[in-house]
């Protein structure tokens, strides 16, 4: 009678609780700690990725007397941090850094002031963020170049970024076929009489989406171009927005044949967040749809998609300061949760978020004044990825729990054809998203796998099973 009444009570818990897992944010974690000025990139780069429970942070501070390119790490999921690790050290400044991943092979690009004039510059890691190669100057003209964008899909390193080399600025792309090593020459994206500026780039598959501001149409509008061949050849430009005012500040997704845009503008008396969808590795669009809908700004919105899940971050003035919010939909941008504030500083801003997703996690970080200085914070959401109803119902990955409740392990039953979940990483959070338990797992097919849990108070718990590319989530139950 005693386990009956446990378990059911467990029971109506799981069934109350499970749809604030999903929505379960950690509290703030501060990265930089030192008296200088530290800022992230705007949104059309990136300053945060991830890849399994490796998250990888790039910005730029002032502690050494001028601008240097630094970056941190986390190869837990963004629990623990390492050091900073400062990745420039000339006299002159590094600034903009936009990051991306593949595995353990890490790209940044920076503005960097050392040639006398602002280039575009790139450093690898083949391990993971450990060491690090040399500085390369890719743009290499005495114009200036800006705002560079980043992506990476197997061997291929895309780059783009805004250059000054004609009578306005014009959006340039350069890529490597080789991880990095070598570079072809710049291609011109944009070719008309006025300002093209700010690019943001995504790979998926063979296609290479690039999008833009563009002032074309006598005022700034959002602008789509894409190469089906990992950037060898590029189409016509196409035009995202059409409306009387502004829109500004871009940022692209992709994932599988989806393409995903938000940029913010002011159609509707003041900045609004909008976003953009195609289905078909961008030939057709959707209609335009409204995020946001609020009497303050909001702007300088940050996506990334991973499968069905679309994320979005920015910063916004609803409260009369600053602050950083957040949105997901978890079905290709049909259908989008309200918005959630991250940061909660009242007299404070935080502003620039940068967002990323791996596995079950969702990742942001942003610029921060609540310490005197601008400093770079951290969020984690560590079930942010899918609900736990949407990541059983895809099948990929099912495991069975044997028995529940239980006592002092969880025992695993592994699928006798399941190639993908091996190794898998094992975590376990209680109903507040904390994270109690974290391994890595070898998942042979056909055996059990065996979970302890007798350092576990009795209560529901979410346990996550997760490879690089699919995950499987289920509640269980511990009792005494």
């Amino acid at each position: 009678m005693k386990y009956f009444l446990i378990f059911f009570f467990s029971l109506m818990v799981m069934l109350l609780q499970v749809p604030t897992l999903s929505a379960q944010w950690e509290p703030d974690v501060r990265l930089t700690y030192d008296d200088s000025t530290s800022h992230t990139e705007l949104n059309n780069g990136w300053s945060i990725t991830a890849d399994g429970d490796t998250v990888h942070v790039v910005w730029f501070d002032n502690r050494d007397g001028n601008d240097e390119i630094y970056y941190k790490n986390s190869i837990d999921g963004g629990i623990n941090w390492g050091t900073d690790v400062r990745l420039t050290d000339d006299p002159d400044s590094s600034y903009f850094p936009s990051i991306a991943v593949l595995g353990t092979s890490v790209h940044v690009v920076w503005i960097d002031d050392r040639d006398g004039n602002r280039e575009l510059y790139y450093k690898r890691s083949l391990d993971g963020g450990t060491s690090w190669g040399v500085d390369t100057n890719l743009s290499n003209d005495p114009a200036w170049s800006w705002r560079p964008s980043v992506a990476v899909s197997g061997s291929y390193v895309n780059v783009v970024w805004e250059d000054w080399r004609g009578s306005y600025m014009e959006i340039y792309h350069k890529r490597s076929t080789d991880g990095g090593s070598n570079w072809e020459t710049d291609v011109r994206l944009s070719d008309v009489l006025y300002h093209s500026c700010r690019p943001s780039v995504a790979i998926s598959g063979n296609y290479v989406h690039v999008v833009w501001i563009d002032s074309r149409d006598l005022h700034f509008e959002i602008y789509y171009k894409r190469s089906p061949d990992n950037g060898v050849s590029w189409e016509t430009d196409v035009r995202l927005s059409d409306l009387p005012e502004s829109s500004n500040y871009c940022s692209v997704a992709s994932s599988g044949n989806h393409v995903h845009v938000v940029w913010c503008d002011e159609r509707n008396g003041n900045w609004e967040i909008y976003y953009k969808h195609s289905s078909d590795n961008g030939v057709n669009w959707d209609p335009d749809f409204r995020l946001t809908d609020d009497l303050g700004s909001s702007y300088v919105p940050s996506i990334t998609a991973l499968q069905s899940n679309i994320h979005v971050a920015w910063r916004d003035d609803r409260d009369g300061n600053l602050e950083t919010y957040y949105k997901r939909s978890t079905d290709y941008g049909a259908t989008w949760d309200s918005d959630l504030r991250l940061s909660d500083n009242d007299g404070f801003y935080s502003w620039r978020p940068s967002i990323a997703a791996s596995g079950s996690c969702v990742h942001v970080v942003w610029i921060d004044h609540r310490d005197g200085n601008r400093e770079i914070y951290y969020k984690r959401n560590p079930t942010g990825s899918q609900g736990i109803e949407e990541a059983e119902e895809r099948g990929e990955m099912k495991f069975d729990i044997l028995g529940n409740p239980v006592n002092q392990s969880v025992e695993l039953s592994v699928p006798s054809i399941n190639p993908a979940c091996m190794p898998v990483n094992i975590c376990i959070y209680d109903l507040a998203g904390r994270s109690v338990f974290r391994q890595e797992l070898t998942a042979e097919p056909e055996t059990v796998l065996t979970i302890p849990c007798t350092h576990l108070p009795p209560a529901v718990y979410c346990i996550r099973v997760s490879d690089s590319q699919n995950s499987w989530s289920s509640l269980f139950t511990v009792i005494r």
